[in-house]
């Protein structure tokens, strides 16, 4: 039920941490009539069997290291050694939540049952979407780590919409490759992963990249476009790289129309899953500025544009007040 424990690693804060856990895991009851009194004292059983078979011992460190590389080493094995425990308190948290949800009749999500009828093969929608994994040289192992995270949201976003979008990965044979091994299961996805460029999977002529950089604002999805999502986690290390790789390619390009909409105090340049999620909201329905204000998260401080209007007593017709920039003068 639980993870596999690792060895290696320091103690938390105080043995207490480790030792105010209970009973053994095996005793914890079955899912079905399982109560809260129960689930508590469950918790402790599953807390008590993780924190016990982790070896807190220190190991030893090679002397050629910095104090500085000591320390990073040292506060990883702690993490590495707290994982497990981290992992099983989300498990119970998990089900507590699932318990109140069906105590109170609310329902978290589709059902194993809708999720198989639930595939690219059999949705409405024909927009494809791809990730370009084509900057592994450009990200260093944290980076890599994160863009495998975004793209595990977005086939999870993808999974459970009634019609996903047709989602491609392409460039799909490097390091994010070999991060994302550490996922068992992902060759069983919903998704059409290609070791191939998507100049090579697609015709250049269906294909739109998707860049801040570009100066044409994209209205509407076409269903017999191609949207590229660079697949680069650079904290804003190599800027306008998409948009210039569109130019030397010769490939149409364009940007999410957030200034249309929104204003906002930070750069537009968003994460990969969320670029995805905001063209998946759109393709169900939504209108861009409610896809946009949705999924942006508050750290964008992205807030609705206030527009002036004139209203016309002589018609029911609404014309837009241009905004004067410049201060009016005197011309006496």
């Amino acid at each position: 039920m639980f993870l596999t424990m690792l060895s290696s690693g320091h103690s938390p804060k105080s043995e207490k941490d480790v030792s105010k856990f209970g009973k053994d895991v095996d005793e914890a009851p079955s899912e079905k009539g399982i109560t809260f009194e129960n689930l508590c004292k469950e918790e402790a059983g599953v807390l008590s069997a993780c924190a016990s078979s982790v070896n807190w011992t220190k190991t030893e460190m090679p002397e050629t290291l910095s104090k500085r590389q000591l320390k990073k080493l040292r506060k990883k094995e702690k993490w590495l050694a707290y994982k497990p425990i981290k992992r099983a308190k989300e498990k119970l948290k998990l089900r507590q939540k699932k318990l109140d949800a069906r105590q109170n009749n609310v329902k978290l999500g589709p059902s194993r049952k809708e999720l198989k009828h639930s595939k690219m093969s059999q949705s409405n929608c024909k927009v494809r979407v791809a990730i370009d994994l084509s900057f592994d040289d450009l990200m260093n192992d944290k980076e890599i780590s994160k863009c495998v995270k975004q793209l595990l949201r977005c086939y999870s976003l993808n999974r459970r919409a009634k019609d996903p979008v047709q989602f491609y990965i392409t460039s799909f044979d490097g390091r994010c490759k070999a991060e994302m091994q550490k996922h068992t299961g992902y060759q069983n996805w919903d998704v059409y992963f290609h070791n191939e460029s998507y100049a090579d999977v697609f015709e250049s002529k269906d294909l739109v990249y998707l860049t801040s950089e570009s100066h044409s604002v994209i209205s509407s999805l076409e269903a017999d476009k191609v949207y590229v999502i660079g697949g680069l986690v650079d904290h804003n290390s190599y800027k306008g790289l998409c948009h210039q790789i569109a130019e030397e390619k010769g490939i149409r390009h364009g940007q999410l129309p957030i200034g249309e909409f929104l204003e906002m105090k930070t750069r537009k340049v968003l994460t990969i899953d969320h670029v995805f999620e905001i063209i998946l909201e759109v393709t169900r329905g939504k209108s861009w500025k409610e896809a946009l204000l949705n999924v942006l998260p508050p750290r964008k401080g992205a807030v609705e544009k206030v527009e002036e209007f004139e209203t016309f007593s002589t018609s029911q017709c609404i014309e837009k007040k241009p905004i004067s920039t410049v201060p009016e003068t005197d011309t006496e």
